[in-house]
């Protein structure tokens, strides 16, 4: 019996040490924001984002930002100018922009963006998905970083969803889940 005592105190400061820096980093769950241009109009778009956000909240706080699309404008200069101010002002914590010239990413890299950014104490980022004719000087000077997804172009409402995958897929990589193969 004393050796039954024994061994359930010596597991239970196990598993209290191996599970304590999980413990402690969900403590400090990161918080991503999603700034887009644009409103997503179709229910399947929708209930994909609404899918990952609550999947992300395992170990994110994820919030969706939409800013006002100025299709009311036919300059695309002016429009991305519109578009920037209002981007600007929704902009907090490391800003990562999404651009077909950025930096080429995979999932592991975004994975490593993450934890790289929760182990500096950036505990909020922001990623920025600009309008159809792109995003402002003055946005792309405020990015901390710029990465791409590829050279393809995609609906931005689509976009959001690969994004918001690939932030799942990232934090599943780092937890250790089996979701990424």
């Amino acid at each position: 019996m004393l050796y039954f005592e024994f061994y359930r105190k010596i597991c239970a400061i196990a598993f209290r040490l191996y599970f304590l820096p999980a413990a402690f980093y969900n403590k400090r769950m990161l918080k991503l924001r999603v700034v887009a241009v644009g409103d997503v109009k179709e229910s399947f778009y929708r209930e994909a984002i609404a899918e990952y956000v609550k999947r992300l909240g395992k170990w994110a706080k994820t919030e969706i930002v939409e800013v006002a699309e100025a299709s009311h404008v036919a300059d695309p200069a002016k429009k991305r100018e519109m578009e920037g101010e209002a981007i600007l002002s929704k902009l907090k914590g490391k800003v990562v922009l999404t651009d077909v010239k950025g930096k080429k990413v995979t999932s592991e890299a975004i994975a490593s963006l993450l934890d790289k950014s929760a182990l500096e104490g950036d505990s909020e980022l922001t990623f920025v998905i600009g309008g159809s004719n792109g995003v402002s000087p003055a946005v792309k000077s405020r990015a901390d970083e710029v990465i791409s997804f590829g050279d393809i172009t995609l609906p931005h409402q689509l976009f959001r969803v690969i994004l918001l995958e690939q932030l799942y897929r990232a934090e599943t990589i780092i937890h250790g889940s089996t979701y990424h193969k």
